[in-house]
């Protein structure tokens, strides 16, 4: 496996792009090219979390898939760690909206542009991200197209498609999540609610216009990509409503998309399993589930242009005529 960091802007160390390329070998692809999937981390868009990166890109490149970890735009530039809730952060613009989902955009570019060298299917590029990234990629996901995307790199809107979307634990409705925090009686998910508008949006009191133009479920179209969507009924920070409404837009626009809610499990699973924790509570038997589950979805779509038989079954069969 050839693995390398990308930074994406000559001027910034913090928005990166991992590689996770599998070696090519007769015994395998012998030369044809391999489908990737792009993976965007959570963090309520205050940092990328480690645990949602790499040990999810190995878990996908386990599947003979190329895999590509983003860190894109957050506030506090790819560093670890949260303020305190209560605490005054001001405003800062490198990471407001639309920056994030360019950041997706440009990663796109640079598949493309490494393709041919790196064997890799520009026609099967999937996106995944998990609770802030899953936003992110949701976003990404209705705007791909778009003059927000297409004029500002001025690049034609094949180089940006995506073929498919996971989302776990998506943020998908800003408005909706609004109108919670109004009411909300946990402090932690009001207080995160507050950081991560203001990191997003520039802002601690976005229009509802902005609120609604930031929310994916409402702005899902003919041109959004086929979704594999999975959350926790028992996730006290970003209620399951965002993905059961994102399926249900999904529905109406007659996207195809697959989605499944365990019954248990907070939010930040990743993985669900130890690969991916830093604590037991973050092991979770029945989430852990979500893996396979994406996994033959994504067979569907994305399975690898293998021989019926191997070179090697060829020659016994021949042997035996």
């Amino acid at each position: 496996m050839r693995s390398e960091v990308f930074k994406l802007y000559e001027n910034r160390d913090d928005v990166t792009l991992t590689s996770y390329i599998i070696a090519d070998s007769p015994e395998l692809m012998n030369g044809k090219k391999r489908p990737a999937i792009l993976v965007c981390p959570g963090g309520a868009y205050l940092n990328c979390s480690d645990r949602e990166g790499e040990p999810i890109a190995l878990r996908f490149a386990a599947m003979g898939y190329h895999a590509f970890v983003l860190r894109y735009s957050t506030y506090f530039e790819g560093k670890s760690g949260f303020p305190q809730l209560g605490q005054e952060i001001p405003p800062k613009q490198h990471c407001v909206h639309p920056a994030p989902m360019r950041d997706i955009g440009k990663a796109f570019l640079k598949l493309h542009e490494n393709a041919d060298q790196w064997l890799l299917d520009t026609d099967r590029i999937a996106i995944c991200g998990f609770s802030a990234g899953a936003h992110n990629c949701a976003m990404y996901s209705v705007y791909w197209y778009a003059p927000v995307m297409t004029e500002f790199f001025r690049q034609p809107a094949n180089k940006f498609k995506p073929a498919a979307t996971i989302l776990a634990y998506t943020l998908s409705d800003y408005v909706l999540l609004a109108d919670a925090a109004t009411g909300q009686l946990d402090p932690l998910a009001r207080g995160l609610f507050e950081l991560s508008v203001l990191a997003f949006t520039g802002t601690t009191k976005p229009s509802r216009e902005l609120l609604a133009e930031v929310s994916p479920a409402r702005q899902v179209n003919d041109q959004t990509p086929p979704m594999f969507l999975w959350a926790t009924a028992a996730d006290s920070l970003v209620p399951v409503a965002h993905s059961t409404i994102m399926a249900t837009a999904l529905a109406t626009h007659k996207i195809p998309f697959e989605i499944h809610i365990f019954e248990e499990g907070m939010l930040g699973l990743s993985l669900a399993d130890q690969a991916s924790s830093g604590s037991w509570s973050q092991n979770n038997p029945d989430a852990a589930k979500w893996v396979g589950l994406a996994e033959a979805w994504l067979k569907k779509r994305f399975a690898l242009p293998l021989p019926e038989k191997s070179d090697w079954e060829t020659l016994m069969e021949s042997n035996k005529q």
